[in-house]
């Protein structure tokens, strides 16, 4: 039974995926500050909640350091974690800035730096961050511009990892969604047709093909998750 380590997990992404890598058979360590989404789960003996503030690089730190003592082994790490802001460059301060680095880059930095050593060490890891349109697209990113560079970043780091790893069975992914199907998107647009747009068990079946036997030649990916939107 592989574990994987799920942030993020009392989010929509995060309890659809949750539930798909339960059904499919992982050991699950969901993290959040929350677990009020995961009823679900919580009964289940594979599933194990934890609370971490990882913008705390010495606290995820002692987190990763203490599921490995507990597991043995991690066999991969899917980092949900993320925030979203708008403003343009005119707009976007240093403060803002920051806070959405924090969000959604050191969130997932401070789980996969030591998690990619334990990878190299047992030759196997998968470790998935979640991208963003606009950080592919300037014409999508230039009114969010603290949250498209930041996002921007994951995809660079995804490239460093997959070359420090490389001869290793060690793979960092990047999975880039258009608009995902929530409640608050559907009340943020209420004139878009949300079937364009992507499920999030959608896109929990595609990170769970990552992390799958299926997914085990695919090397340096980026999946754009788009539907029609």
């Amino acid at each position: 039974m592989n574990t994987i380590i799920i942030t993020g997990a009392n989010g929509n992404l995060g309890t659809a995926t949750v539930k798909k890598f339960l059904d499919e058979g992982y050991k699950v360590i969901g993290v959040d500050h929350g677990n009020n989404h995961l009823e679900f789960a919580l009964s289940n003996s594979s599933f194990e909640f934890l609370t971490v503030n990882l913008s705390d690089e010495n606290e995820t730190a002692a987190f990763v350091s203490g599921v490995i003592a507990k597991h043995g082994k991690i066999e991969g790490a899917l980092l949900l974690v993320g925030g979203f802001a708008m403003g343009n460059v005119e707009a976007t301060t240093g403060a803002d800035l920051y806070k959405m680095f924090s969000l959604n880059f050191e969130t997932a930095y401070f789980v996969a730096r030591p998690l990619l050593q334990h990878f190299k060490n047992n030759n196997y890891g998968r470790l998935v961050f979640i991208g963003a349109r606009p950080a592919l697209k300037a014409e999508a990113g230039k009114d969010m511009v603290a949250y498209a560079i930041t996002k921007s970043l994951l995809f660079k780091l995804a490239d460093f990892i997959n070359e420090d790893a490389k001869g290793k069975n060690v793979t960092a992914s990047v999975v880039v969604p258009s608009t995902i199907d929530t409640a608050l998107n559907r009340k943020d647009m209420p004139g878009a047709n949300p079937d364009n747009w992507v499920k999030p068990q959608q896109l929990a079946d595609v990170l769970e093909f990552i992390c799958s036997d299926k997914g085990l030649p695919v090397r340096e990916a980026v999946y754009k998750v788009y539907n029609n939107s």
